[in-house]
């Protein structure tokens, strides 16, 4: 089994933990092949992906050029970076992970609904016989396809759509790979899974869902819950047939003191979780449980992460505070990579418009309750808590972290 460590496709979350990595300023082939190898096999292969197909996909698939050359600095950091029209590419372990998760053989045929900037079809080009990818932004499908053809991804074939209608032309799919996420599985998708297909895809809320494993198995689907996870919502129909459209804009952390778990004794709510453990203990802040970090080698990510929606029309500041303890915590690679709450902000259009801290901490600290005020940008609709240590080393333990509304516009 994998460790629980999903975070947001095609959208923001990832763009909030940048500053756990340093980032890769080489700009050479060579400097990016060597980025890319160390990215694959500290963040990828060591992060759980097992398949070495998989691996091997991501190993040769250049990220950097499905970004824009301001970014490619960073593409061989697992995290997301922006490609216009609010959307994002996804990080390299989402992408290896729900891949994996398809199980490709060479003979498939698979159907993504998505395409983004085609780095997840890239990636399952040389593992299937043929991917369908369907966009529903226009520009980013048009650009996504040139770039495909341009690098000779010629089993890969693409289309301007509403992905909740599939692609019934080509039905039925060995595999369907969703990397947004509807309330619901789409009829049209379940319909065009083949008997005995895979499909993953996030289902939920608008800010809390479960990445979810569907087989086909006589004409029914069985479920199967990955782990939690928020990716962007899925527009056009599905939009519309959504039961829960929209959020009062007041921010609200659940499981904010980590008693709730799932059967497995995995996190509940919060997503992206590394190197950290559920701890039960009579020590404990509030209720029988906190969260403890732990990482021994610099600049990793330690972290777990939760988005929440907030109106920056109507709320000027929120106060965050939480317990917590230190054992022998030291600087990553930096003098920036040290334990701290981040809470980033993002527009209607998912664009990043602001980030705060709360922190950071060092060294070694009895339990103690912290406090900070975070203000609020007027444009935030959403905002992604992220906690951990950012590349530190040592312990770093976390109980009853809180949001409260401190100022009203």
């Amino acid at each position: 089994m994998l460790p629980r460590t999903i975070c947001i496709v095609r959208s923001v979350c990832s763009l909030c933990i940048v500053c756990a990595i340093s980032p890769v300023y080489s700009q050479s082939e060579a400097q990016l092949a060597e980025a890319r190898a160390r990215m694959v096999r500290e963040e990828v292969a060591e992060a759980g992906i097992e398949d070495p197909r998989v691996i091997a996909a991501i190993s040769k698939t250049p990220r950097h050029l499905f970004v824009s050359p301001q970014q490619r600095h960073l593409a061989y950091l697992d995290m997301a970076l922006p490609i216009g029209e609010g959307q994002t590419i996804s990080p390299p372990f989402i992408v290896a992970y729900m891949t994996q998760a398809l199980k490709p053989r060479p003979t498939h045929k698979v159907l993504e609904i998505g395409t983004g900037s085609g780095y997840q079809a890239a990636v399952l080009s040389p593992l299937v016989a043929d991917v369908y990818s369907i966009e529903i932004v226009s520009s980013l499908g048009r650009k996504a396809a040139q770039t495909l053809r341009r690098q000779d991804y010629d089993n890969v074939h693409t289309k301007i759509g509403d992905g909740y209608q599939g692609w019934a032309e080509h039905a039925p799919f060995d595999s369907i790979i969703v990397t947004c996420s509807p309330e619901r599985p789409p009829p049209a998708l379940v319909q065009q899974l083949r008997e005995g297909g895979r499909m993953v895809v996030p289902l939920g809320e608008r800010y809390q869902q479960t990445l979810v494993l569907l087989k086909k198995v006589n004409g029914k689907l069985q479920a199967e819950s990955l782990q939690p996870t928020f990716f962007v919502p899925m527009t056009g129909r599905a939009e519309k047939v959504r039961d829960r459209k929209d959020d009062d804009g007041i921010p609200k952390l659940r499981n904010a003191s980590f008693e709730l778990t799932d059967d497995e004794d995995e996190l509940l709510a919060w997503y992206y979780v590394r190197q950290a453990t559920i701890v039960g203990d009579e020590e404990a802040m509030h209720g029988e449980r906190f969260l403890a970090f732990s990482n021994d080698t610099a600049g990793r990510g330690a972290q777990a992460l939760q988005a929440v929606g907030v109106n920056g029309r109507e709320i000027a500041a929120i106060d965050i505070s939480l317990y917590l303890r230190a054992t022998d915590v030291r600087p990553g690679r930096s003098p920036r990579e040290l334990p701290r709450v981040n809470v980033s902000f993002f527009d209607d259009k998912q664009a990043p418009c602001g980030s705060k801290s709360a922190g950071p901490w060092y060294g070694t600290i009895s339990w103690v309750k912290k406090q900070a005020t975070i203000p609020v940008p007027p444009t935030a609709k959403l905002a992604v808590v992220a906690v951990g240590m950012f590349g530190a080393t040592g312990e770093f333990a976390i109980d009853s972290v809180a949001l409260r509304v401190r100022q009203e516009r």
